[in-house]
């Protein structure tokens, strides 16, 4: 076994290091989510903590780590006698991105199940983890239907385990643990809200301290038992402190004082529901303790509000993380009552080690798009944009208010990664058909299994009422579900579009598309063109934060070189398909339809619309035409894509214009 890195010997990382300890005080709190760049030890620092955590008692040969003074009543393993019991370290289990569902939950023997009626059940990796770590390194790339088993799992307390009317049952209690880094995508809401706290973290720009840190990796690296040696005090200090907070815990008292603002905090913050007071509190009593300290005081409310609210109050995906500081201490001296936090007379309280979530800007003076867009002059009601630069460039304008968007979609069935965009052959999903299992079956389907071995029952010497079922005769379920694609945004920047401030409302159309792609769980891509050529504004990624930001500060001006834009799109779809061809694409022209520069720059554009059409490629062209008299370039461009084309307004899902159910459906009928 490996000798992990200190967690005392990791440099600087403040709020990091107290979130990671505070749950191993207090597990009630629920686990941390790790938000940053790549290489600044995130990962080094989960795996350092699991060294700290006290052992735990479990009943001796019990796989699920059963506690030996309320071991489960429900466990697979039981009913276990009282008394035999060993104490072994906390695990730190870690799920790979790339897990299979019966590597997560366990496997169940279903041959013997139907054969036999036993539950032969092999443990998963919920099991393994139960009283201990869970760890997930990338979190955000997980797919989703073990996304919905651990929400499953952390809300319950438990994992269950069915397969075709058979159930198992077991205890499945842990510390959530999760890094990611927010340039490959963001995470589901619905699993942001489970993570108790959450911390950004980044590279320090000191030289210092930036020195400090590759002394330690390289000495580390030299003689990892060696480094951990000279450590060994530090390390035994903390746990020892992280003892005796667990024991002073339930002395801790929580005044009204307290409670009342953390209650006003989360309220002046809009958090959704209860649960950030829930966790707010459960962090202050673990701050509290391990200060040393049997009564929560504002400091702690203060600190615990910096690490428990700022993934809560974020209202779509494209808003930034953090907390407005000044605002959290008028609350907290607002409602700073006599019983507890207020009464020492605090009022600019300590923000204890690591200060604020990251040092990131607060929402409210962050800069949007390119940083000083905000302060150049827009557009005057007469509709002429003000320059700003280079010869025909327009400043950015600011994308309109997104809304919700139809469904738009890639025909046929596809077997890409799982997602909500088109339709797909899944793990999961409804069941279409039968075949014969690939390797292990995850799925049976219980009627074609039983039809294949019923003609054998009699050569099989069948004689009770139970089923003779061989291996040859167990099918696997063929499902029908959804998956992710790849949405390519070309987007026309040329001066055409800037004319009447049209830019503004064909921002707001591709943010509400990248919103629906979030949601969808899509990858996206930027390609713009403008003046004389077309560049790749952002490759494909699973960031649509990133993919906002680049469209925030799209300048616009110059001619309109379409075959440019088209062309450059068809070689990031080429080398994506190389790197990963069961991803289908989706292709989202933005434009007017005009293409000018260049020799016959509509020939040219009609040729590379065809190398889409010839290909199979789903497009959709999102006409931004408008005014009196419209040429209806758009719609010729879309029969050339072989695809098909929307306006601005039918675009819109309350439009009254019909469902766009499939992009390529006018080609079809045609």
């Amino acid at each position: 076994m490996s000798t992990p890195f200190p967690f005392t010997a990791v440099v600087g990382q403040d709020d990091l290091r107290l979130a990671l300890l505070l749950n191993a005080v207090s597990p009630a709190v629920g686990g941390v989510l790790v938000r940053g760049e790549k290489g600044t030890a995130k990962s080094t620092a989960v795996r350092a903590l699991s060294a700290l955590m006290p052992e735990v008692d479990v009943v001796s040969g019990c796989r699920f780590s059963c506690d030996p003074d309320s071991p489960d009543p429900g466990c697979p393993d039981g009913p276990h006698e009282p008394g035999a019991f060993a104490s072994r370290p906390a695990r730190m289990v870690e799920l790979p991105v790339g897990a299979s569902e019966d590597r997560l939950v366990g496997a169940l023997d279903i041959e013997r199940a139907l054969s036999e009626g036993v539950k032969a059940f092999e443990p998963g990796l919920l099991a393994d983890a139960h009283r201990g770590i869970l760890y997930v390194d990338e979190v955000n790339l997980l797919h989703d239907h073990l996304v919905d088993l651990l929400l499953d799992a952390a809300a319950m307390g438990a994992s269950y385990v069915e397969r075709e009317g058979v159930s198992v049952r077991h205890a499945a209690r842990f510390l959530l643990v999760g890094t990611m880094n927010p340039e490959e995508g963001e995470l589901r809401p619905q699993l942001l809200d489970r993570f108790g706290l959450t911390v950004e973290v980044a590279a320090s720009r000191e030289p210092d301290q930036r020195v400090e840190v590759v002394r330690r990796r390289l000495a580390y690296d030299d003689d990892p038992a060696g480094f951990a040696a000279r450590w060994s005090d530090e390390e035994a200090a903390v746990r020892a402190r992280i003892v005796a907070a667990r024991e002073l815990l339930p002395s801790v008292r929580l005044g009204d004082g307290a409670l009342r603002q953390i209650a006003a905090t989360c309220a002046a913050f809009e958090v959704d529901g209860m649960r950030a007071d829930i966790v707010m509190a459960r962090t202050a009593t673990a701050l509290a303790a391990w200060a040393g300290r049997t009564e929560v005081l504002a400091e702690d409310v203060r600190q615990a509000a910096l690490l428990a609210l700022p993934h809560r109050r974020r209202r779509n995906p494209f808003d930034a993380p953090g907390l407005d500081e000044d605002k959290l201490d008028e609350t907290l001296e607002e409602f700073g009552g006599q019983d507890g936090p207020g009464e020492d007379g605090d009022d600019d309280p300590d923000p204890g080690p690591g200060g604020g979530p990251g040092g990131q800007p607060e929402p409210d003076d962050a800069p949007q798009g390119d940083g000083d867009a905000a302060a150049r002059p827009e557009a005057g009601e007469g509709g002429e944009p003000q320059p700003s630069g280079g010869a025909g460039e327009q400043s950015p304008a600011r994308a309109a208010e997104p809304f919700r968007t139809r469904v738009l979609s890639v025909p046929g069935l596809g077997e890409g990664a799982a997602g909500r965009r088109s339709r797909a052959r899944t793990e999961h999903g409804r069941t279409i058909g039968a075949r014969r299992p690939r390797g292990a079956l995850t799925k049976l389907h219980l009627a074609a299994t039983v039809q294949a071995a019923a003609p054998h029952q009699r050569a099989r010497g069948r004689s009770g009422p139970g089923l003779v079922v061989r291996r040859d005769d167990l099918r696997q379920a063929s499902r029908e579900g959804r998956e992710g694609n790849l949405v390519l945004f070309v987007v026309d920047a040329s001066g055409s579009m800037a004319a009447r401030q049209r830019m503004s409302a064909v921002k707001g159309a591709v943010l509400s598309l990248l919103l629906d792609a979030y949601q969808r769980r899509d990858k996206v891509g930027l390609v713009t063109f403008r003046g004389s050529a077309a560049e790749v504004a952002l490759p494909p990624t699973s960031s649509v934060d990133a993919a906002a930001v680049r469209l925030e500060s799209l300048p616009t001006g110059g001619r309109t070189p379409l075959a440019a834009g088209l062309l450059r799109a068809h070689e990031v779809l080429r080398v994506e398909r190389l790197r990963d061809p069961a991803r289908r694409a989706l292709v989202v022209v933005v434009t007017d339809g005009r293409a000018t520069g260049g020799p016959e720059p509509v020939a040219l554009a009609g040729h590379a619309a065809r190398l889409f059409a010839a290909e199979g490629t789903a497009s959709v062209v999102v006409d931004c035409e408008s005014g009196p008299v419209r040429l209806g370039l758009a719609g010729q461009l879309a029969g050339e894509l072989g695809g098909t084309a929307v306006t601005l307004d039918e675009l819109r899902a309350d439009s009254i214009a019909g469902l766009v159910k499939d992009v390529q459906g006018s080609r079809r009928a045609a």
